[in-house]
């Protein structure tokens, strides 16, 4: 199994942008059993969790970005997203996304511009 992030950019603050990361490798009817998670890591930073939907849909979101971020998935296309609003200067960083037993994928960097 393979996860590549994609979406990111260089975006002013209180800007939007929305993530996408695909599977490939894996059936829809493992996907969709799978809890799939986004992190982050900004430069000089440990890596963080940001949020996590699970197979039943259900999410939960790192402090910092409650109320900005949502994470949403689509099993038919093996793909999870993260729709960020209202984004930071803290947001800057690194986004990857992974599922339990999964290899770290590449990640897709973040940019938000003061």
């Amino acid at each position: 199994v393979q996860l590549q992030a994609s979406g990111g950019g260089l975006v002013q603050a209180g800007g939007s942008l929305r993530l996408s990361c695909a599977a490939s490798g894996t059936s829809g009817s493992i996907f969709k059993l799978i809890a799939m998670n986004w992190y982050r890591q900004a430069s000089g930073k440990e890596r963080e969790l940001v949020a996590s939907i699970g197979s039943t849909g259900s999410t939960n979101f790192a402090d910092s970005v409650k109320g900005r971020f949502t994470i949403s998935r689509d099993n038919a296309k093996n793909t999870v997203y993260l729709q960020m609003n209202s984004l930071k200067p803290e947001d800057t960083a690194v986004y990857y996304c992974k599922g339990p037993g999964l290899p770290w994928g590449k990640g897709t960097l973040v940019t938000v511009s003061s």
